[in-house]
C-alpha cells in the first residue's frame, strides 16, 4: 500500500500559531496546480508498484482555492483508486455547493480546524470563522454526504479555562464526528503567537492546568466511544486516519507541493522547499539520513500510538540498547512491554518526549 499527499499552500490568512508553510498569494495558485500535475508525472514512480490506498490534500487550506484548480487535480490523481481521499478544510469556506463538489470530486473525509468553539479564544489566535459557523459546517458537510468527519481542537490556548476546554469538547464530541485530533498549544518560532508572548501581551496557560485539560480529553473521548490510538488522535471504531498512520508506520507516501515530505518505497525520504519559485524551480531533494536516523525515526513514530513499537523490527544490536533503556521506565510503569513489544500508556503521553529522547540510539 502506499499514500500520496498534496500540500497546498494557500490560506487566506496566517494563524498566530501556525508555523506551516503557507502563503495568502492566491494569484499563484494556478502556476502552483500546474507544478504539482508536473512533479506527479515526474515522481510518481517512487512509490514502485504499491497501490495508492490513500490521498490526502492538506496545507495550507485546499478548500480555500478556486473549485477548477481542485478539480484538475483531482481529475490527474487515482482518486477512484484510493479508499480514503481526505481535503483539509476552514468552516469559513464550507457551504453546501464546496460541499457537494468535495464529493463529487471523489472526497470521502472531511479534516476541519475547528481549533475552539468560543469566539473569544478563536479570536485570540486570529481563526477567522466563528463557533456557530463551525458547527453549521459540520451539519453542511453532513448534509453533502460526507460520513467520515475530523476535526481540530487545540488546548492551552490564551484564556482557555478548564471550563470553557470542557465546552468546546462536550459541544464538539456531541455533534457525532467520526474523528478527533487534538493538540496541546505549542509556541513556535517566528509564529505571531510566539511575539506576542515574548512581549508580554499573552501569557501561557499553566503546565497544570494543561495536563488537566489532558486528563479531560482522554476521559470524554472515551466516554463518547473513541479510541485513543495515537497521542493526539481519537477515532470511533474503524476510523481512524488511515493516511496519518501510514506516516507512523512506515508506509510508502508521495509528498507533492511546496514543503511536501516523501517517503519512496526504497526507503528515501525527500523534502521539498518552504518556497513556492524554489520548489518550481528545483523540486523535491533527497534527505540524507543514517542507518541511526532511520531506526531512530522508527522509535519515535512508532510510540507516538498506542499499538507502541515491535522491538523485533529493530536490527539486533539497536533492540539491545533499547530494551535496555527502556527498562527503568518500563520498572516505574511509563513503559508497558508485551513480548517484543514496548508501548506508552495513555496517563503517560504528555511526557513522551522526554520517554523517547532516552530510547534514541
Amino acid at each position: 500500500m502506499a499514500g500520496i499527499y498534496v500540500h497546498i499552500p494557500f490560506c487566506h490568512a496566517k494563524c498566530a500559531y501556525c508555523d506551516f508553510f503557507s502563503t495568502p498569494r492566491l494569484d499563484l495558485t494556478e502556476k502552483v496546480i500546474e507544478g504539482i500535475l508536473l512533479e506527479y508525472d515526474r515522481r510518481r514512480s517512487e512509490l514502485g508498484d504499491a497501490p495508492v490506498n490513500t490521498i490526502y490534500f492538506g496545507g495550507g487550506t485546499p478548500s480555500c482555492i478556486d473549485s477548477c484548480m481542485l478539480e484538475r487535480l483531482c481529475r490527474a490523481l487515482p482518486m477512484a483508486e484510493a479508499c480514503e481521499r481526505t481535503i483539509e478544510v476552514n468552516p469559513e469556506d464550507v457551504d453546501s455547493a464546496r460541499a457537494g463538489l468535495w464529493r463529487t470530486l471523489g472526497f470521502n473525509r472531511v479534516s476541519m480546524g475547528v481549533q475552539s468553539l468560543l469566539d473569544r479564544e478563536l479570536a485570540a489566535v486570529g481563526r477567522r470563522h466563528t463557533a456557530d459557523a463551525a458547527l453549521k459546517a459540520i451539519e453542511t458537510l453532513r448534509g453533502a454526504g460526507f460520513d467520515n468527519i475530523s476535526c481540530d481542537l487545540i488546548y492551552g490556548l490564551p484564556g482557555q479555562t478548564p471550563d470553557t476546554w470542557q465546552y468546546s469538547l462536550d459541544t464538539l464530541l456531541a455533534t457525532g464526528i467520526e474523528h478527533l485530533s487534538a493538540y496541546s498549544l505549542g509556541y513556535e518560532p517566528g509564529t505571531r503567537l510566539t511575539a506576542m508572548l515574548m512581549a508580554g501581551k499573552i501569557k501561557p496557560v499553566d503546565d497544570d492546568i494543561v495536563a488537566d485539560m489532558y486528563a479531560t480529553l482522554c476521559r470524554q473521548a472515551a466516554e463518547a466511544g473513541m479510541e485513543h490510538y495515537e497521542i493526539s488522535n481519537f477515532a470511533r471504531p474503524g476510523c481512524r486516519s488511515r493516511h496519518n498512520s501510514s506516516y507512523w508506520d512506515g508506509t510508502p507516501y508521495l509528498g507533492l507541493g511546496p514543503g511536501a515530505h516523501s517517503l519512496a518505497a526504497d526507503g528515501i525520504r525527500r523534502a521539498a522547499p518552504h518556497d513556492i519559485k524554489a520548489w518550481l524551480a528545483a523540486g523535491a531533494s533527497i534527505e540524507e539520513e543514517t542507518v541511526v536516523d532511520r531506526i531512530n525515526d522508527i522509535i519515535i513514530t512508532a510510540l507516538r500510538t498506542a499499538d507502541g513499537l515491535d522491538t523485533a523490527v529493530l536490527p539486533a544490536d539497536a533492540r539491545t540498547c533499547v530494551v535496555q533503556a527502556a527498562r527503568p521506565y518500563i520498572i516505574k510503569g511509563w513503559l508497558v512491554q508485551h513480548g517484543s513489544w514496548l508501548h506508552i500508556p495513555e496517563c503517560h503521553w504528555l511526557v513522551s518526549d522526554a520517554i523517547m529522547r532516552d530510547l534514541l540510539l
